[in-house]
């Protein structure tokens, strides 16, 4: 396939840094292990198993989305990161205890193969976190400039043409943007004050955008979402998404509230609560991480249903949201929903909704997908926020002029249409008038 002019090609090897190298981490590059060599299939993956429909109908084009765009082949992805422990990834996969180990054996030496980097880290961050393997600077400029070297020294060691970096790492302390946060020459000067307005995954994140890497924050930190970021993108060109990857019950979420709204159903309130006993349970176990994530959480049901829009259905709506750590479920988290409708004539319904998912099977397909698309809008010249791919997040990174949009339907069709456009084919409106008239 030739892409057109304006698209760089997916000549090379594609790069893919991941920062934490936990069960997220482990189980995207063990799963991309198995794919290339046949042993599963990429089920959850949009790049990989998703298909666009092009032109009409009654046309029947609706090839495979990973053959219609110059997406980056798996076999040419080059995996590797950072972490606080100094485990490989096949140690750390079995510590995970997210895949059965006659699985992660299939691919062993792959993942052998792939040996954290020394990790920025700062506990005050990320209270219930520790580990050895944490680099040493004189500040955090300093910090930055070692992982600029990091960059550099894995692209050249393993001849990569292009790099991605994605956050995989924990959920940082609650923080809101402060003056250092809105310029690059206020940011680098907080840098080298070792200003506590820095966490880690700002470090990362100025890091890869000053090499010019797109960059996706898969947490829902602040990180890459502040006016200094920004404007360092708009220099480097780097490609920018997040926040919070859209896994469990914020999945179901922005399925479910869209149908309710469409049909103008009311809800006086949604229970949300979580059990989960990974390490991002046990970060989240912290207030102040929680905070973080429970902003992220509770933002999606406000945009969808627009109170303002429709004071009488939901202005009173009562959101609440709890994350609760529970060892024993390990990666495997429980999500309860107890939805409080307003039918006809006020009548009242409820909606219960629980969701036994797998946190990190649910995670790794949209870090892949992420990275593919990242690198894609690279080499097609687009830089900063990425919209298209709020499909994936949370906390979608948006133009401050404009609200975010949550409702997933409207997100995948923004995803397609971009490609389309990308393509050179005509956009799909759904109107569908010319079969009729």
């Amino acid at each position: 396939m030739t892409p057109p002019p304006d698209i760089a090609p997916a000549r090379g090897k594609l790069g893919v840094l991941l920062v934490g190298l936990g069960a997220v981490s482990t189980t995207t590059i063990a799963g991309v292990m198995a794919i290339r060599k046949g042993l599963a299939q990429p089920i959850g993956s949009l790049t990989q198993m998703g298909t666009i429909r092009l032109g009409k109908r009654t046309e029947a084009r609706a090839p495979k989305i990973k053959e219609f765009v110059p997406l980056a082949d798996l076999n040419d992805i080059v995996f590797g990161g950072w972490d606080i422990f100094e485990a490989d990834c096949y140690a750390a996969a079995k510590t995970a205890g997210v895949l059965d180990s006659a699985q992660l054996d299939q691919v062993r030496s792959e993942l052998e193969a792939v040996k954290p980097m020394p990790a920025v880290f700062d506990q005050r961050y990320v209270k219930r976190l520790d580990g050895p393997n944490v680099k040493k600077g004189k500040n955090k400029r300093d910090l930055a400039e070692q992982l600029i070297a990091d960059i550099r020294a894995f692209k050249s060691a393993h001849g990569c043409d292009r790099m991605v970096m994605i956050w995989c790492g924990s959920t940082e302390v609650y923080m809101k943007e402060t003056a250092v946060h809105a310029t690059v020459a206020s940011f680098e000067k907080a840098l080298e004050q070792n200003d506590d307005a820095i966490p880690s995954s700002m470090v990362y994140a100025y890091a890869a955008i000053r090499e010019g890497l797109p960059f996706a924050n898969a947490a829902p930190n602040l990180t890459a979402d502040i006016p200094a970021m920004l404007e360092l993108a708009a220099r480097t060109k780097s490609p920018l998404a997040g926040n919070d990857m859209k896994t469990g019950q914020t999945l179901i979420k922005t399925i479910i509230a869209p149908g309710l709204k469409a049909r103008l159903l009311g809800v006086k309130g949604w229970y949300s609560t979580n059990i989960l006993g990974n390490r991002d349970g046990e970060v989240l176990d912290d207030p102040e991480s929680f905070k973080t994530k429970e902003e992220s959480k509770k933002s999606a049901l406000d945009y969808i249903f627009q109170p303002h829009l429709y004071p009488e259905l939901y202005k009173d709506l009562h959101h609440v949201v709890r994350i609760n750590y529970y060892p024993p479920r390990g990666d495997n988290k429980e999500g309860w929903d107890n939805i409080d409708l307003i039918g006809w004539l006020g009548y009242p319904m409820q909606l219960k909704i629980n969701f036994l998912c797998r946190d990190s099977i649910l995670a790794a397909p949209i870090v892949l997908d992420s990275a593919l698309f990242l690198d894609l809008a690279k080499r097609s010249g687009m830089s900063g926020i990425q919209e298209w791919l709020s499909f994936y997040y949370k906390a979608p990174m948006h133009a401050p002029e404009v609200y975010p949009e949550h409702d997933l339907f409207i997100q995948l069709m923004k995803l397609k249409n971009t490609l389309r456009h990308l393509m050179g084919e005509e956009l799909i409106t759904h109107l569908g008038r010319e079969y009729y008239d």
